[in-house]
Order: structure tokens, then C-alpha cells, then sequence
């Protein structure tokens, strides 16, 4: 039970949820796009938020920065969350000024506000869990899509919230962090996603 726990935290890693959900949505919404579309926007969101803040990992534990192989410390978040940060902000202002996909852009949008909140509560000597930031993420996203293209996702929404509370635990088994931490964590994955609905999910019904 316990391995099978742990196997959310590394599934459901925060750096892979954002090409989960790019696949995610264009499973829902690919009859809208071009192929080679959906591969070159999947292919940037691979490398910009997964490849590119790995390489990063074991650049900075290579230079000593970081001496922690998972669970980094509040100080040696600040520089990861700093670069993630800069990568979102790439990502949204290149490559979706590419291709107009809203949903996408808004997501990621809340994505940075996410990360900078973050990254505020490290400044502020706070660590919020990443896993639960990430996930809480993806879980309003698909409760996003499931009211703009008025498709009922029940089953997806349910496996989210089973993989929620999945990851909480495993999080909680390895000490990883508090339960104030983890409710912070999903406070602010949360929060942003909402708040952006004004901007692009609000206006379509």
C-alpha cells in the first residue's frame, strides 16, 4: 500500500501535469486543430515545462545549490520556482500568440499565478505543496472544459478527485509536508484557475 501511494507522487509529479493536461485538452477539443498544430504546441509545453526545469535540477545539484535528490527545502525552492515561473511566462506569451487557444493560454496563465504565489510563501519562509497546487490545477481545468464545450466529464472529474486525494496522502506518508501545507498548496492552485473564468469561461455561457 505504501509503494503504491508513493507511485501518485512521481505519476503526478508537478512538472508533468502541465503536458497531461495539453493532452487532456486536445483529446477533447483536437477536431478543432491541424496535427502538426496539436504536436508543435505539445512539443513546446514538453520542453519548456518538463525537459528544460530537469536539466535545471541537476544543473543547480551539480553546481551545490541543491543537495536534496526530492524533497527540496524552502531556500532551494526559490530559485527552481523562479525559473518555472520564467518558463510559463515564455510559454504564454510566445507560444500561445502563435496559435489563439484560449483555454490553453488561461490555464497556464493561472499556472504562473500559481507559481509566483508559491514562490511568495517560500520569500515568506512557507513551503505549499507543489503536487497539490499542480493537480488542483489540472481538476479545475477539467471542470473548466467540462462547462465551455458542455460535455459531461463525470468520470474524469471523479478520477481526478480519487488522484487528489490520492497524492495527499502519499505526500503525508512521506512527510513530505503538513496539512496546512497541503491545503495551502491546493488554495493556490485552485484560486487563480477560478478567478481567471472571468476572462474566458464566464463570457461563453
Amino acid at each position: 500500500m505504501q509503494k503504491f501511494l508513493q507511485s501518485f507522487s512521481y505519476i503526478f509529479h508537478p512538472l508533468f501535469i502541465p503536458a497531461y493536461v495539453t493532452v487532456f485538452y486536445f483529446f477533447i477539443a483536437h477536431n478543432f486543430f491541424y496535427q502538426n498544430e496539436i504536436y508543435l504546441v505539445f512539443v513546446q509545453v514538453l520542453i519548456l515545462t518538463v525537459l528544460l526545469p530537469i536539466s535545471l535540477y541537476y544543473l543547480l545539484r551539480s553546481l551545490g545549490l541543491i543537495k536534496s535528490k526530492i524533497m527540496l527545502s524552502k531556500k532551494e525552492r526559490r530559485l527552481p520556482l523562479a525559473f518555472y515561473a520564467l518558463l510559463l511566462f515564455m510559454l504564454i506569451k510566445h507560444s500561445f500568440s502563435t496559435f489563439m487557444i484560449p483555454e490553453l493560454s488561461n490555464y497556464f496563465t493561472g499556472l504562473l499565478i500559481s507559481t509566483l504565489l508559491a514562490l511568495t510563501l517560500v520569500l515568506f519562509n512557507h513551503k505549499a505543496s507543489l503536487h497539490m497546487m499542480a493537480i488542483a490545477s489540472f481538476f479545475i481545468f477539467a471542470v473548466s472544459i467540462s462547462v465551455y464545450y458542455h460535455i459531461q466529464l463525470i468520470s474524469t472529474v471523479a478520477f481526478l478527485t480519487v488522484c487528489m486525494g490520492s497524492v495527499a496522502s502519499s505526500r503525508i506518508q512521506a512527510k513530505a509536508h503538513t496539512l496546512k501545507e497541503l491545503a495551502s498548496g491546493t488554495l493556490i492552485g485552485i484560486v487563480p484557475q477560478i478567478g481567471l473564468w472571468y476572462f474566458w469561461l464566464l463570457p461563453s455561457l
